[in-house]
């Protein structure tokens, strides 16, 4: 270890070991240019959301001049289409992977420092929702909070984005709450939090300033896979029928891989193409960026950087 090294603080080195890992590089210029056209949608974009192509006719246009990824069945514009509807997967994923991690991290933290009855009972649910398929548990539970009419207030109506986020964000807990628990049953008898409950400090303050801020590091990465899984659940709900219906000025990712079924067989390969292309490149993207912050912030996992 060279005496520069030595010199760098742990985030300075955590930094160095990210940008060594070129995929996670490329992957954040990626995401911040998708984040880009998505947020100036009004001006990268060449039709509004629902708006057709003004060259009639204009039903499923292969890709050219004046329709840059073709069109679909009413002559709307593919590309135009797409930067919509990835600024609402994006929407989705991060808002519900925010809810859930914190969540997670919340009952983890509480569950790994308390320990006994509440660690017992909080760790068995989990463990009951993680033994059912993935898809299935989504559509009993979209279906039980579907069918409660005081939610609705919070939820809004089945078909929604807002149930969408709600739907994953308290779904998607479990996993994070075990990661985060592991961490801190790790960390609970280090000598600093033992220096903290020598001297007085409630839990709470425990938790809080000592134990989540030395879990930042799985929390970040639990966040990156949550935002992956919230996008690609959305995608999956929205293919069976299930997901977000289109609305006034409203599309997905997961809306238009599902309008694309059947489009490769009739010939219209550019709807089923394009979005899958998009909804790929976005998910591997982020788990490289979430593969280089376990990479970064675990020196177990130093590569030489």
């Amino acid at each position: 270890m060279s005496d520069l090294t030595l010199q760098l603080s742990p985030r300075q080195m955590a930094f160095r070991r990210f940008v060594s890992h070129k995929a996670a590089v490329v992957s954040c210029g990626v995401i911040l240019i998708l984040s880009l056209f998505v947020i100036l949608a009004p001006f990268t974009a060449r039709y509004g959301v629902n708006q057709s192509v003004q060259a009639p006719p204009n039903s499923f246009l292969s890709p050219r001049a004046n329709a840059w990824l073709g069109t679909d069945d009413i002559g709307r514009d593919l590309y135009s289409r797409l930067i919509f509807g990835i600024r609402v997967s994006l929407v989705i994923g991060l808002a519900s992977a925010l809810i859930s991690v914190t969540l997670g991290s919340l009952i983890g933290a509480i569950a790994g420092f308390r320990g006994g009855k509440f660690d017992d009972i909080m760790m068995r649910v989990t463990d009951l929702f993680l033994a059912f398929p993935f898809l299935v548990t989504l559509l009993v539970v979209r279906n039980v909070l579907g069918a409660v009419p005081w939610l609705k207030p919070l939820t809004g109506e089945m078909n929604s984005v807002r149930f969408i986020i709600v739907l994953f964000g308290i779904f998607g807990w479990m996993g994070v709450a075990r990661i985060v628990r592991g961490q801190v049953l790790s960390l609970k008898e280090r000598e600093f939090v033992e220096a903290a409950r020598a001297v007085g400090a409630s839990r709470r303050y425990m938790i809080s300033r000592h134990l989540l801020p030395n879990s930042i590091g799985q929390i970040m990465v639990a966040l990156t896979f949550s935002v992956v899984g919230a996008i690609i659940g959305e995608s999956t709900l929205a293919f069976f029928g299930y997901g977000p219906q289109a609305g006034d000025g409203a599309t997905s990712l997961g809306i238009l891989v599902g309008a694309a079924k059947g489009a490769v067989q009739t010939g219209f390969w550019w709807l089923a193409v394009f979005p899958c292309f998009a909804l790929i490149i976005i998910a591997l993207s982020i788990n490289f960026i979430g593969d280089a912050l376990r990479d970064a912030t675990d020196p177990r996992l130093d590569r030489g950087a």
